[in-house]
């Protein structure tokens, strides 16, 4: 006979989900009530309002989808990309792979400018792309690519798209919240987020967010958007404001409790401060990391500080430190994609998990496993290291 599942309490410093706050947890326990029930559509609004604050813009058409972030790069590509259109498609690892998967099965026909996993997207190349193919529709990239912890210059690649008049659709779903995303500044047609990562959320909800030139070409579509669920014209029945709600779906109720408390945390910490927390508690696990001996995979100037890739020491079976850790520290980290399988560790300081307890735990952890298999790193070292930075900072 089955029994109530009972998971472990982990601490979570993969690349995703985050630490969730316990009063993030009990709004999820909060009494359901109807997805059309007026007390439930004024928290609706609020939630707009805190993911516009959080993406730094006033754009009307903001909200949170329902489905992980996938559903959100799903939705941008699906409303904005038409059969035959051509899509610059920037791919630095394993998401910006993601983002020429979905122009093709738009129908649109992607023109790939690569670059190295682990480094940012070369705006030289996107420039020689978007040139030499006048009649591209936009250009797609990732902010913070989740596969390597790269960081490219959003605000450059933005300028570039719009030099050359193409919608510009950016994957911020580890950027959000971790590292300055200015979504009016610097003129984002169309992101796409997860609650998952920096917000600290459960897992599962989508926000996105489209500019007044990019809902008004969907708004004038004549071809009807391939996804029903995902067309903004039927969801925005349900999500726009000082209108009567038009049903489309049943909404995750309880999950949107929990997306609106963890908004009213980075709101009360003040998204600037949020993102100096986790540059902070990064340049710590630098110090601790480096006093061990291992190295970074991205440069320090193109690098994230909420996911960091450490490459692998010479003779270590990465996976066994990564079922140690678990098992012994529950403690999870996460292992590399695609070609950098085996070669990296992607560890995460993401949202609730960005803090100086997890940061010294991490350190400390990961070092007695490396110990205990053989792999001696200087004792106490990296803790040591970690504490002269937060001493410094103090």
């Amino acid at each position: 006979m089955s029994t109530s599942f009972n998971p472990p309490q982990r601490t979570l410093m993969g690349p995703g989900p985050s630490d969730v706050a316990a009063r993030v947890l009990l709004a999820l326990a909060r009494p359901t009530v109807g997805h059309l029930d007026p007390q439930f559509i004024d928290m609706m609004d609020d939630v707009k309002r805190l993911l516009q604050y959080a993406f730094r813009t006033d754009n009307t058409l903001t909200l949170p989808l329902s489905g992980p972030g996938s559903v959100g790069m799903e939705a941008v590509f699906v409303n904005l990309i038409e059969p035959g259109d051509k899509v610059v498609v920037c791919v630095n690892g394993a998401f910006g792979g993601r983002m020429k998967e979905n122009v093709l099965r738009a129908g649109g026909v992607p023109v790939v400018v690569e670059d190295e996993w682990g480094r940012a997207v070369d705006p030289d190349k996107v420039e020689d792309a978007l040139r030499q193919h006048p009649d591209a529709r936009a250009l797609a990239f990732v902010h913070a690519e989740t596969s390597t912890g790269a960081l490219s210059d959003a605000q450059t690649l933005a300028a570039i798209a719009h030099r050359h008049d193409v919608f510009c659709i950016v994957d911020t779903v580890t950027s959000l919240g971790g590292v300055p995303v200015e979504v009016d500044a610097w003129q984002f047609d169309a992101v796409y987020a997860g609650t998952q990562k920096c917000l600290s959320c459960v897992p599962g909800l989508s926000p996105v967010s489209f500019s007044e030139r990019a809902a008004a070409h969907i708004r004038a579509r004549t071809r009807p958007v391939q996804s029903w669920f995902l067309d903004m014209n039927l969801v925005m029945g349900y999500w726009g404001s000082g209108v009567k709600r038009t049903y489309h779906h049943t909404a995750p109720v309880n999950s949107l409790y929990a997306l609106h408390e963890s908004l009213l945390m980075i709101e009360e910490e003040g998204i600037e401060n949020a993102w100096s927390r986790h540059r902070h508690h990064h340049l710590a696990l630098r110090a601790g990391l480096e006093a061990m001996g291992l190295e970074f995979l991205v440069p320090e100037t193109e690098r994230t500080p909420q996911l960091n890739a450490v490459r692998i020491p010479a003779g270590v079976d990465e996976a066994l430190v990564r079922r140690r850790l678990l098992d012994d520290h529950d403690l999870e980290i996460g292992a590399g994609l695609g070609p950098l399988a085996g070669r990296i560790w992607r560890i995460g300081l993401m949202g609730q998990s960005c803090c100086k307890r997890n940061v010294l735990r991490c350190l400390g952890s990961l070092e007695a496993v490396l110990a205990d298999l053989g792999h001696a790193p200087p004792a106490g070292a990296a803790t040591a290291a970690a504490h002269a930075l937060y001493g410094k900072e103090a």
